[in-house]
């Protein structure tokens, strides 16, 4: 029998930290898992569950940047976790560039080498250089593993991840890398057990439609394409990002109106999708809530629904048509309406939604008998850099 370890996940975000604790042998259990929400906001909110779902914390908190946001978390795994000491601490980092497609042990070299790749993801890689610093002024000497959110796509063809620029701009690394990429790991897996291998060898859509939203289209377990790109502003219409935007736009912005760079970057990840649409919040349910009353709420909801519907055409098309399409994320897992909205009109695909189904979540919404079958999955970014980080572990014990 192996011996139980004990892992602690990070995965930072350009506004929230998640993080899990869980022991792993044989089996993952779960210890607890917990949120800093809407870092630098007014409704700055903590909370961790136990295994159950019972409720460890909640609170509000004043957390202005991530350096308050972490000692606030760590100082919490510290004094309700009985000062637990981690056999390993894994990172999700957004942002791999060129130079990385698996998961890596952290050195003083990896993180100078991932400091130079800031400019690839601003909003997110000092986020998470600032959580790997903070682990290690208080776990000394423990293992700690970064892993990327670029690597799945490491596999799309190299048409897919090629940009219509000069040799001289693309020789920079600028080109299309994906990301949600832990997410669409661990949907695979997590497909695998629920269905059997053959079902992740089939020709899927994978959808995860959260305050990020992005898809993916895998085929015999791969990714072959996605709607992200060089960074994770492009793609669909997400709750505060544009998604896929005409260059000439910022080109406009920066020669007519003078905005600047960082007004221009702060615009395109925190000022515009859904939010920038209404006027009003980037929240879906608050969202479907005025939309009957509010035209732009009504707005913001369609053209989040119309992107993704127009990217499963895009998407099947690069597959040779589709077997299965995967709900994912915040969205993509609780919201009916949102799902049943996206699939009205691509029944030419065999998409058909089930509204019975649907309206209570069932692990399958398609009609009985369509060519297309519609699945919700449950993702768990956590414990995918949990696993990754146990087989980086197991493999220095060696």
């Amino acid at each position: 029998m192996s011996l139980m370890k004990k892992i602690l996940a990070f995965n930072t975000g350009s506004s929230s930290i998640k993080f899990a604790f869980y022991e792993m042998s044989e089996a993952e259990h779960l210890v607890f898992t917990g949120s800093l929400t809407r870092i630098g906001g007014q409704n700055c909110t903590f909370s961790v569950q136990d295994a159950q779902g019972n409720s460890l914390a909640s609170e509000s908190v004043a957390a202005q940047d991530h350096d308050v946001a972490y000692d606030y978390v760590f100082s919490w795994i510290l004094s309700d976790n009985n000062g637990c000491q981690p056999d390993a601490i894994g990172h999700r980092i957004v942002h791999g560039g060129h130079l990385y497609s698996s998961p890596q042990r952290v050195t003083p070299d990896l993180i100078a080498s991932l400091e130079t790749l800031i400019p690839y993801a601003p909003e997110h890689i000092p986020q998470a250089l600032k959580a790997i610093r903070h682990a290690a002024k208080l776990f000394s000497g423990t293992l700690q593993v970064t892993c990327f959110d670029t690597s799945f796509h490491s596999t799309m063809p190299p048409v897919a991840k090629l940009y219509a620029l000069p040799e001289s701009v693309r020789k920079e690394g600028v080109q299309r890398y994906g990301f949600h990429g832990l997410s669409y790991e661990y949907i695979l897996f997590e497909l695998q057990r629920q269905a059997g291998v053959e079902a992740v060898q089939r020709r899927l859509i994978l959808a995860h439609l959260g305050h990020g939203a992005s898809m993916a289209a895998v085929k015999n377990g791969k990714s072959i394409d996605t709607t992200m790109g060089f960074s994770p502003a492009g793609g669909l219409v997400m709750s505060t990002r544009t998604g896929d935007l005409d260059p000439g736009v910022l080109l406009f912005l920066l020669q007519q109106n003078k905005m600047s760079p960082e007004a221009i970057k702060k615009m395109v990840n925190l000022q515009s999708g859904v939010l920038g649409v209404s006027g009003r919040t980037d929240d879906m349910r608050g969202l479907l809530n005025a939309e009957h009353a509010d035209e732009a709420a009504r707005q913001a909801v369609e053209l989040f629904c119309y992107q993704a519907r127009k990217y499963i055409g895009a998407l099947s098309v690069v597959l040779g048509g589709l077997d299965t399409l995967v709900f994912s994320g915040g969205i993509g897992e609780h919201s009916p309406e949102i799902r049943g909205r996206i699939c009205a009109g691509l029944e030419f695909l065999g998409i058909r939604v089930d509204e019975r189904k649907n309206s209570t979540h069932s692990a399958i919404i398609s009609q009985d008998g369509e060519p297309v079958e519609i699945r919700i999955v449950t993702t768990n970014e956590e414990l995918m850099i949990v696993r990754h980080t146990m087989r980086i572990l197991n493999k220095l014990k060696k």
